[in-house]
């Protein structure tokens, strides 16, 4: 597979905020959002047999494991023996994908976050795939502007979503932007800040 990168940190966003979790950056995505913040895991890579990742994620410790990107689902034939294997090793797996690849087959190894993507993103998710949201997954929405949250506030309206939402400012962008809109429309979504970036951890 290609890895951008095998690390341990404390989980920034998301259900599991605040807890510490291993993360595996795999490499390579098919979108350019005009903000990504990794754009080094965009492409490149090192590649890594199934049994030297888990060799690394087994040396950094911890239950917690969150699978990023990039996309990690463009390495799907790849990544999902692998999430197999590390499921009957009892990890407790998150899976965050970029909402333009079908992710139905990895659930029943672990719980995915659909970041969904928004008008300041210059890209766009696939909208059919919120119905296979379970309550055990999430989605993300990152916004910038009045436009996002618009954008965001009527995909929740017409999407049956099963899972918890999630909006998160664009590092940078207005917190209390997103605050007072999800006050003033009331909208069954949580406010989230990256809380790694606040306290300096990767």
């Amino acid at each position: 597979m290609k890895v951008a990168d095998i690390f341990r940190s404390i989980q920034g966003e998301g259900k599991n905020q605040g807890y510490p979790c291993t993360f595996l950056r795999l490499a390579g995505c098919n979108l350019r959002c005009l903000w990504c913040d990794t754009r080094g895991a965009q492409e490149g890579g090192t590649d890594l047999q199934e049994s030297e990742i888990i060799a690394e994620v087994e040396k950094l410790g911890g239950r917690r494991l969150c699978i990023t990107g990039g996309e990690p689902l463009l390495q799907g034939t790849q990544l999902l023996p692998l999430i197999q294997t590390l499921h009957k090793q009892d990890y407790a797996m998150e899976i965050e994908t970029n909402g333009t690849l079908d992710f139905r087959s990895y659930q029943s190894y672990a719980s995915v976050c659909m970041d969904v993507k928004c008008p300041s993103s210059g890209e766009m998710s696939n909208l059919s795939l919120l119905r296979y949201i379970r309550n055990e997954d999430t989605v993300k929405f990152v916004v910038r502007d009045h436009e996002d949250l618009i954008f965001a506030a009527e995909v929740i309206d017409h999407s049956p979503i099963g899972g918890e939402i999630f909006f998160s400012p664009v590092f940078g962008a207005s917190p209390l932007m997103v605050a007072e809109f999800l006050i003033d429309h009331d909208l069954p979504a949580r406010m989230q800040v990256q809380l790694h970036k606040i306290i300096g951890v990767p």
